[in-house]
C-alpha cells in the first residue's frame, strides 16, 4: 500500500491518496444531484439504489482517506511544506470535519427514515415533503463538505 503516498496527480505536494479522495469528494455533489433528478422525475426505485449505493461508496471513500492520513503521520506531516499558521489551518480543519461529522449524521437519518417510510408506505406520499427538506438539508451538506475539503486541501498542499 505504500504506493498511495507517491505524489498525487493533481501536481501539487499531496500524496496519491489525497489526490484520488479529494477528485471524488469534488465529484460528489454533482452525483447527488444526479440522484436527485432520478427522484424529481419519479424514478424513485432508482433514487434509492443510487443515494445508497453513493453514501456506501462515501463512507469507504472517507474510511480510505482516514487510514491514509493515519499511516502518513496524521495531518502535521502532512503540513509539511505548508506556509500556512498551525492555528488558522487547525481552525479551518476543525470547521471542516463539524461540516462532515454532521452532514454525515443528517445523510445516515435521511436515508434511515426514507428507509423506514417506504416500508411503511408513507414515501413517496406523506412524508415526501420532510424527505424533500431533510434531502435538501444533506445536499447542501455535502457541498459545504466539498467545499471546506478542497479548503483543507489547498491550504495543506498549495499554499
Amino acid at each position: 500500500m505504500d504506493f498511495i503516498f507517491q505524489p498525487g496527480f493533481l501536481g501539487t505536494r499531496a500524496p496519491l491518496f489525497m489526490d484520488i479522495v479529494s477528485v471524488i469528494v469534488a465529484f460528489l455533489p454533482f452525483l447527488i444531484f444526479g440522484a436527485i433528478r432520478l427522484a424529481q422525475i419519479k424514478k424513485y426505485r432508482a433514487h434509492e439504489i443510487v443515494q445508497k449505493f453513493l453514501f456506501v461508496v462515501t463512507v469507504i471513500v472517507v474510511s480510505f482517506f482516514e487510514y491514509g492520513v493515519r499511516v502518513a503521520g496524521g495531518y502535521k506531516n502532512l503540513m509539511e511544506g505548508s506556509s500556512v499558521p498551525h492555528d488558522y489551518f487547525i481552525y479551518v480543519l476543525i470547521f471542516h470535519i463539524i461540516i462532515a461529522v454532521v452532514t454525515l449524521i443528517l445523510w445516515t437519518m435521511t436515508l434511515y427514515y426514507a428507509r423506514r417510510n417506504v416500508k411503511q408506505s408513507t414515501l413517496p406520499g406523506l412524508y415526501s415533503k420532510s424527505h424533500k427538506k431533510d434531502g435538501k438539508r444533506t445536499f447542501i451538506g455535502i457541498i459545504l463538505t466539498m467545499l471546506t475539503g478542497g479548503w483543507v486541501y489547498a491550504l495543506l498542499f498549495v499554499f
